[in-house]
């Protein structure tokens, strides 16, 4: 480049004529291919030294159990038309955007907690269970969130008891607890069992059911749930409507359907690398039509 310039002061040596012949000269744009060029190189020594970070890859497999609410109180209409229908159609979404290699159960809980479906993989026995789940279901009322989680642990137990994959429980509910077991201690046990769970509190403080004496407030109560959800090492999300409802378990699916792994990542720099090499080359040909 230095004999380049040389060789024009020889060629043009009367300013007013080279000012004529070339009035527009390049000035910043000289620096772009050459900075590229040099940011490229840049990125392929980090991209050769093999960087490492956390990368978010899908599950091969897993345990996920849901647990619905069942008792009285679901029958509130402050989420139209109700709150366990609302529950249901947003657990079908929830269940259908689960990896296909992922079994799933389901369990109903009121007064007291049952299995409704054990864990499989087949998604239509899933829909064909959460369209069986009904106002008192387990024949008890009541709020039992601690029978819930001891029945989604033992029947997500007895998943390849071998080679036992890894295992996750959501509750969903709009109660604190009323009856069965301290959900502390199921909390614990859970934790013990290496087994998050996550909780939802579904409702508005403004719900009501038909009673005897007329209306009955069921104000949504997430207390015992966010507790929960702190001691077994979940989250804890509230929704008030099917649209929110529907939000939480997307974002609960994004959680459970990926693990994190350190993986290395050199492609990434090697990558950008590579496609600064090729800018660099196009704006060198462009603005002087010659590589830099």
């Amino acid at each position: 480049m230095r004999r380049r310039r040389s060789r024009y002061a020889v060629r043009f040596t009367n300013l007013r004529l080279l000012d004529k012949v070339a009035p527009d000269r390049p000035a910043w744009r000289r620096h772009v291919p050459a900075s590229l060029f040099l940011a490229m190189l840049a990125l392929l020594v980090v991209g050769f030294a093999r960087p490492t970070d956390e990368v978010r890859v899908p599950r091969e497999r897993a345990v996920v159990m849901v647990a619905v609410d069942v008792s009285l109180s679901m029958t509130a209409t402050d989420v139209a038309p109700d709150r366990l229908a609302a529950a249901k159609d947003a657990a079908r979404g929830f269940v259908d955007g689960l990896p296909e290699t992922f079994s799933v159960g389901l369990v109903g809980f009121a007064g007291s907690a049952s299995v409704v479906v054990a864990p499989v993989t087949d998604r239509g026995v899933l829909d064909a269970g959460i369209e069986r789940l009904a106002d008192g279901g387990t024949g008890r009322q009541g709020t039992a969130i601690g029978e819930a989680i001891y029945a989604s642990l033992d029947a997500a137990a007895g998943v390849d008891p071998a080679d036992p994959p890894p295992a996750r429980i959501v509750i969903l509910s709009d109660g604190s607890n009323t009856a069965g077991r301290d959900p502390d201690e199921a909390a614990a046990a859970a934790l013990g069992a290496g087994v998050p769970v996550d909780t939802i509190a579904f409702g508005t403080a403004e719900g009501t059911i038909s009673g005897p004496g007329g209306g009955q407030a069921v104000p949504v109560d997430g207390e015992t749930l966010r507790a929960v959800a702190e001691q077994a090492a979940g989250s804890y999300h509230e929704a008030a409507s099917a649209g929110e409802l529907r939000a939480v378990y997307d974002d609960i699916n994004t959680t459970v359907g990926y693990t994190t792994q350190i993986q290395d990542v050199s492609a990434r720099f090697i990558g950008i690398a590579l496609a600064l090499a090729a800018l660099a080359a196009i704006a060198s040909m462009v603005w002087f039509a010659r590589l830099p």
